[in-house]
């Protein structure tokens, strides 16, 4: 398998703390393509109290990213989202359009608060779930309060949410304690989706290739299929995993 879509990334210049211009975004691009990244929902955050890129404002940058990469003859298909910081207006903010769903799907990539205690989390899930999005809890693996007790991961699935984790998680990037929880998860089949969560060119790169390899050789390359691609694009295609 050498084809992946990610769908968490902040690559869109200058509007959160993700890519500082133009150049870096593009180097990024060329990362992810070497990388074996074909596709990309770019998930600039969206927080309270923050000056917030708006959808259109996504879409303007999106258009000038794929006109440079036909420029380039990099071919990597991209989408518009946001990673979504939860507040209890986060339904009004959705249907009045003002943050973007994963590629207009009825996907939603969700961030807390990583000491969130663990009812607000999931009063929030709840609520999302019942406005009748689909809500995809981003790097779960940061939530102590998750994390603390092994049945809460399933709790929330069995809500219907679904579950992302970091791939640097996976390989070590953030310590030991995040690495051995994210591993727990994989071992449970308790994760849908792998993801970059890249901010840069650096430290912080779209690089996902090792990782899958990693979970392929461990898990099989059937569910490292399933985290990378065909999930993904069950949510690109707004369909049920």
């Amino acid at each position: 398998m050498d084809s992946y879509i990610d769908i968490h990334s902040h690559i869109l210049p200058q509007i959160d703390d993700g890519a500082e211009n133009f150049e870096m975004s593009m180097k990024m691009l060329h990362i992810a393509k070497e990388n074996g990244i074909c596709g990309i929902i770019l998930t600039p955050h969206n927080k309270p109290m923050h000056h917030n890129a708006s959808p259109g404002t996504i879409q303007n940058l999106i258009k000038k990213l794929e006109m440079e990469l036909l420029h380039s003859k990099v071919e990597i298909q991209l989408y518009a989202g946001n990673e979504i910081y939860y507040r209890s207006d986060i339904l009004e903010m959705l249907e009045e359009g003002k943050a973007c769903t994963m590629a207009g799907s009825s996907y939603v990539l969700m961030e807390f608060g990583p000491m969130d205690d663990f009812e607000h989390i999931r009063r929030g899930l709840y609520k999302v779930l019942s406005g009748g999005y689909r809500p995809i809890i981003a790097h779960i693996e940061r939530y102590r309060n998750i994390c603390a007790k092994e049945e809460r991961v399933e709790e929330l699935i069995e809500m219907g949410c679904y579950v992302q984790v970091n791939a640097g998680s996976i390989m070590g990037q953030y310590g030991l304690g995040t690495k051995n929880f994210a591993k727990r998860l994989l071992r449970e089949r308790q994760v849908h989706f792998v993801a970059t969560d890249a901010h840069d060119a650096d430290k912080r790169k779209p690089d996902i290739g090792s990782c899958v390899r990693y979970i392929s050789r461990k898990y099989g390359d059937a569910f490292a299929r399933a985290l990378v691609y065909e999930n993904p694009v069950h949510v690109i295609k707004n369909e049920y995993i």
